[in-house]
């Protein structure tokens, strides 16, 4: 089952997170806090099994700003998809991006990007399996500047 998470309602969705981004466990409340408060602009959704344990997530955005690949504005963006190893295969991923789909349909959206590390090839097939397109492939580079300070 799909259930969307909301501020008061929200089991099982955090474990999940710091699965996928590891490094980012200490910005999980101020991320929660951000996303779950702004139900206009963000979508988390969690697969409960039917024993209530929580095997999967989708995070997904409305972003106004240029979106690599993209024709329009809004655009639904997928922020992260997860599911737990031992639940991959039962076509997880597939029911939560549609969830995903569905509400960036409702939020008037014609397009769904998402994006994924150059060497992430587990990423890329499972992204084209769900019927996603390669766009384009960027690095992305940062020169730090020293400014003067009076």
């Amino acid at each position: 089952m799909i259930k969307r998470c909301t501020l008061l309602d929200h089991n099982g969705w955090i474990p999940l997170r710091i699965a996928l981004w590891p490094d980012s466990a200490s910005d999980n409340d101020d991320d929660a806090q951000t996303m779950l408060s702004a139900p206009e602009r963000y979508l988390v959704l969690v697969f409960v099994k039917e024993n209530g344990e929580a095997a999967g997530f989708a995070e997904a955005s409305l972003r106004t700003d240029y979106v690599n690949g993209t024709n329009s504005s809004p655009v639904a963006f997928l922020e992260g998809l997860y599911v737990h190893p031992a639940s991959r295969g039962a076509g997880i991923a597939r029911q939560l991006v549609t969830g995903v789909q569905q509400w960036a349909e409702q939020m008037g959206c014609t397009e769904l990007a998402s994006d994924a590390l150059l060497d992430n090839a587990g990423s890329h097939a499972m992204h084209k399996a769900l019927g996603f397109a390669e766009t384009e492939r960027v690095v992305y580079f940062l020169k730090p500047l020293h400014t003067l300070r009076a």
